[in-house]
């Protein structure tokens, strides 16, 4: 359902990469020379599957996972006493279920006769969930309490087609009057006369020929539908996105969306975005010190490492210098205050 939500309404699934590319990558710092440097080149060339090499690739699908459906899995494949790849996995085809204590989860899947059974090699496995509650200990998505919202905006916009539809393609009502005194026979040759003369008027019309319609006895023509307006949509619709957007914790400009008269981010704004980025950085981390700790220890090096993500900068890099200097200034006269 939260994938159907996603590919229905493009804002959320822009949502979702952006919050995974705004997340950034990191490196791996070692104490050792040689270690740092055979990690350096593992997190670099390790594959992860579909195609894709590198560990800032595998992050990006497990992220997108974990924002997604509230969870993400992943393998750590060993082969020869050597870590060679690390891939990510589709959770929607897994069971998560709690191992022997409530520290242990256990991940299921189908066996060849389609019957779920526990995973082997549980300590290969990458398993990590975002927000979980007492009620959903294996994670809660981002788009919970999106769908009955998406379901109306959805119904909105497939209204608006409808409507356009009717609208844009006119359908016209011709009456001709004054045939009273004849008989149906006559009428009914007089009405197909009417209707071939307009339908050649609508087909020259069609090819940029301007052609008169000619008929006789007093004719109306009406626009079928013409007089039933078209709801406006904007406050429903502006409502709603409102709603979607606040749950993705991004400035809706960031989206496309221009609802207000600034294009930058506040102080405020970029701070609460920074919180979301680090908060989502702490969910993935353990999972990627298991990563780094494995290579390390099957390679036969020291296991200390330390991660660094890159920096987020969303302020203006001017106005960073000036707070820098502000606060330099301050400690300066703070100090002298204090002599």
């Amino acid at each position: 359902m939260y994938r159907q939500v996603r590919e229905a309404v493009p804002v959320l699934d822009a949502a979702v990469g952006k919050l995974v590319r705004l997340s950034g990558g990191f490196r791996a710092e070692c104490p050792g020379k040689q270690a740092a440097e055979k990690l350096e080149r593992f997190l670099r060339q390790v594959p992860c599957g579909r195609g894709q090499v590198g560990i800032d690739s595998f992050l990006a699908a497990y992220m997108d996972s974990l924002l997604t459906y509230g969870r993400a899995v992943g393998e750590l494949v060993v082969a020869e006493g050597k870590l060679r790849a690390v891939c990510w996995g589709d959770v929607t085809g897994l069971e998560i279920r709690e191992g022997k204590s409530v520290l242990d989860v256990e991940l299921w899947g189908p066996d060849e006769d389609g019957r779920m059974r526990p995973l082997p090699y549980q300590n290969l496995l990458l398993f990590t969930t975002m927000n979980p509650e007492p009620a959903h200990p294996y994670g809660v998505s981002m788009f919970r309490g999106m769908p009955f919202l998406a379901d109306i905006l959805l119904k909105i916009y497939n209204t608006i087609g409808s409507n356009w539809e009717r609208a844009g393609n006119i359908r016209y009502s011709v009456i001709c009057k004054g045939g009273e005194d004849l008989d149906p026979a006559a009428v009914q040759e007089r009405g197909k006369q009417v209707a071939a003369e307009w339908a050649r008027a609508m087909e020259d019309a069609k090819n940029g020929t301007v052609r008169d319609f000619v008929a006789v006895g007093d004719v109306q023509i009406k626009v079928i539908g013409g007089e039933a307006p078209i709801l406006d949509s904007d406050v429903p619709v502006r409502q709603i996105m409102e709603q979607l957007v606040a749950k993705t914790g991004l400035p809706p400009f960031l989206l496309g969306l221009s609802w207000s008269t600034t294009e930058r981010m506040s102080t405020q704004q970029a701070d609460l975005l920074t919180s979301e980025l680090w908060a989502l950085r702490r969910t993935v981390e353990p999972a990627v010190r298991k990563v780094c700790r494995m290579f390390l220890a099957l390679e036969g090096l020291d296991d200390q490492f330390q991660i660094v993500w890159d920096d987020i900068s969303l302020q203006d890099i001017t106005q960073e210098a000036q707070a820098d200097l502000y606060r330099a200034q301050a400690e300066k006269y703070r100090n002298e205050a204090n002599q």
